[in-house]
Parts: C-alpha cells; sequence; structure tokens
C-alpha cells in the first residue's frame, strides 16, 4: 500500500535539517512528501520554513512514511525503537554513530527490515558535505538505492562502503572536518605570531586550504608527493616548513589521533 509520506524522520536536529535541506531546495523531495517528528516544540518550529510537515509523534512518522530516517543520538535510539513496538516497518535509513544495521532490524522486531547506515559529516549542511553509505541491503532495489544516494547527493558527495568501513569512516571524513579545523586555527595563530591581522590571516589560511584541497581533487594525473614538491624548491622557504613537519612527525600525529577515533567509534558499535 502507496504510503503518505516518501521520508519520514525521527528527529528534528542540526544534521536531521541539513538533509531535509539539501532534498527540498534541490527539488529533489517535495516538502509536502516529508513528515518530521521531534520531542521538541522548538526543533520543529526550526523547520517551518521549509514547509515539511511535523508531528511529536513517532508512530505518525513511522507508520505513514515509505523510508524511516533515524536521525536520532544512538542514546536515545532504544526509547525510540521501543515507541515504535508493532510497526510494520521496512526501509530505514540511520546516520546515527556506532548502531549497526542488526541492533536496528533486533529493535524493531522486523524479519524483513532494510537498513542503510549513513555517515555524513558537518559541511553536509552547507552543501559541500561527504557522505559515506552502506546500501546493502537496498542492492535488489535500483529505485530505492537511487532514492537513498540521491539523498546525500543534495549535500555534497557520496560514497559507497560496506558496513564495516563506516568506523574507518568515521575517523577519516566524519570527525575529519575538526582536524581541518584544528590545522586552520594553528596557521591563523602562527600568521598572527608573524605580524598579520587575525582578518589578514584567517583569509590566507581558508583560502590557501580551500584552493589546496580544490587542486588535490582536481590533479588526478598528479600524486600528493608531486603536489607537495611543485611548491616546493631546493633551498627555498617551502621546503624548510615542510621539514619540520616532517622532524615533527606530522603523519604520524595524524595517524594517531585517526586511530583513537576509529577506536572510539568501535566501541560504541559493541
Amino acid at each position: 500500500m502507496k504510503k503518505q509520506y516518501k521520508l519520514g524522520v525521527i528527529g528534528g536536529g542540526f544534521m536531521a535539517q541539513a538533509i531535509l535541506k539539501g532534498a527540498v531546495y534541490s527539488d529533489f523531495l517535495k516538502a509536502k512528501r516529508i513528515i518530521v517528528s521531534d520531542v521538541s516544540q522548538q526543533a520543529l518550529e526550526n523547520l517551518s520554513y521549509l514547509g515539511v510537515n511535523t508531528t511529536v509523534n513517532n508512530r505518525d512518522v513511522a507508520e505513514n512514511c515509505e523510508f524511516l530516517l533515524f536521525a536520532v543520538k544512538p542514546q536515545n535510539f532504544p526509547a525510540v525503537a521501543e515507541s515504535l513496538h508493532g510497526l510494520p516497518i521496512e526501509k530505514v535509513i540511520t546516520i546515527m554513530a556506532g548502531v549497526k544495521k542488526q541492533k536496528i532490524k533486533d529493535s524493531l522486531f522486523g524479519k524483513n527490515i532494510k537498513v542503510a547506515r549513513a555517515m555524513p559529516n558537518l559541511p553536509c549542511s552547507i552543501g559541500s558535505g561527504m557522505t559515506a553509505v552502506d546500501m546493502y541491503d537496498f542492492e535488489d532495489s535500483v529505485d530505492d538505492s537511487a532514492f537513498i544516494d540521491s539523498i546525500f547527493s543534495s549535500l555534497g558527495n557520496v560514497l559507497s562502503v560496506p558496513e564495516d568501513k563506516l568506523n574507518a569512516v568515521t575517523g577519516i571524513s566524519g570527525s575529519g572536518p575538526a582536524y581541518v579545523y584544528m590545522f586552520i586555527d594553528g596557521l591563523i595563530r602562527a600568521g598572527i605570531r608573524q605580524g598579520l591581522t587575525e582578518d589578514e590571516a584567517k583569509t590566507l589560511a581558508v583560502n590557501t586550504v580551500a584552493g589546496g584541497a580544490e587542486m588535490v581533487a582536481h590533479s588526478e594525473d598528479k600524486s600528493l608527493e608531486e603536489l607537495i614538491s611543485a611548491v616546493c624548491s631546493k633551498g627555498g622557504t617551502t621546503i624548510q616548513a615542510v621539514d619540520s613537519f616532517k622532524n615533527d612527525n606530522l603523519y604520524e600525529v595524524i595517524d594517531r589521533a585517526v586511530a583513537a577515533c576509529v577506536k572510539r567509534a568501535e566501541e560504541l558499535s559493541e
């Protein structure tokens, strides 16, 4: 039986808003085909500009949508699942970090539930995000897979990965924006110490990082080593900074940080 809404969302927080904004503003999905629930009336009011349907009742959402998106904090999922007890849920999308597909299926008591797990990151909120998605359960349906892919494509780039790689994804793209922000902050602080104003240092740092990332994305014929070498000249200025990074074991520092992040993601998945 055809459902009233194409997409139902439980949880109206920041990332849910980003997803809905991307879907509606890209004209991929009409607002009238979406319903959202949240215990916070303020969260629902924050969605009013999108024109989506809202309710405080999770069951209203789950009963009347084709795809059910869980956008709640992982620790709140057991209570949400309990509120849906007995409903015939079939198609689930989740952005809950660390909550495995099997746990979702077991919690919803559904034998035929299909679950897609996605890990979007913060820049999705401005349409420049990176989302990794496990859509294995939907591989037998081209239409369903395309729908799920389109939701996250409206927020930026999408990479399809198996579920067992999602913790690694968390360590790179899920949490990665914070690492980039720290590096930019470090450049700004260093620039100020070298006599620049904060605004000057920020402008230089932000545009340099953005431009550098764009160049990597559009230089498929060159390796990162080649790009680094292209900026360096023997006896010049850049090589002094690069050698300093190497002497301080920058790559090892990054590796340890990512490993710590992935370890925590694995702990949350247990």
